[in-house]
């Protein structure tokens, strides 16, 4: 705890499958709020920095979207699970280490214990988010199975057992995603704004 400036006002808490568009969904918000108002926290950031450190491997590279990191994912995803194991809040905590924001966008929970761990330690402020689409829009998006990595608990992990509080549908036949978006992006404004007048 001592790495933590403030409380947050919102822990938005997103989840969902590769390529359904998470990113793009958290990078909306995170425009929409403001650098002032919101982060963006990536449980995988500390995670491939960790395990960079610890392999000797490029940072760069594994923050990146090629091949260079496929080749490391099964073997990073079977690190992270025994580091959680041993420490089931261990990226957590890493990954919201200096956030001052009034709002964080959690982008990338992939496990229960991610959110428990959230749950936890804000109760009142986290709020749980799906990202989905179907898998023929995944497919579009350059989505393809991969044994291994599509059906492990990085990827299925929360795909039941979790009532989320809001789930998006990012496809093209869905309303907008500005649209679907707006009662979140309302709670935040008006969280922050609380925040700002006390």
């Amino acid at each position: 705890m001592e790495d933590r400036v403030c409380e947050p006002k919102l822990v938005l808490v997103f989840s969902g499958k590769r390529k359904s568009g998470k990113d793009y969904v958290t990078d909306l918000i995170h425009n929409r709020l403001g650098p002032d108002v919101c982060c963006i926290l990536r449980l995988s950031g500390p995670l491939k920095q960790q395990y960079a450190q610890e392999h000797a491997l490029d940072l760069d590279q594994l923050l990146g979207p090629g091949l260079y990191k496929e080749q490391y994912r099964a073997d990073m995803i079977r690190w992270g699970e025994a580091r959680r194991r041993e420490d089931p809040g261990f990226f957590c905590r890493l990954a919201t280490r200096g956030a001052r924001q009034p709002v964080w966008v959690v982008s990338d929970a992939r496990r229960l214990s991610d959110l428990q761990w959230f749950w936890s330690e804000f109760p009142r402020q986290t709020q749980s988010v799906r990202v989905q689409c179907s898998e023929k829009t995944r497919q579009q998006r350059g989505w393809s199975f991969s044994p291994g990595v599509d059906d492990a608990e990085s990827e299925c992990g929360l795909d039941s057992g979790v009532k989320f509080d809001w789930v998006i549908t990012n496809d093209a036949d869905t309303p907008s995603l500005e649209e679907q978006l707006q009662p979140i992006l309302k709670l935040a404004k008006e969280v922050s704004s609380s925040s700002s007048s006390h």
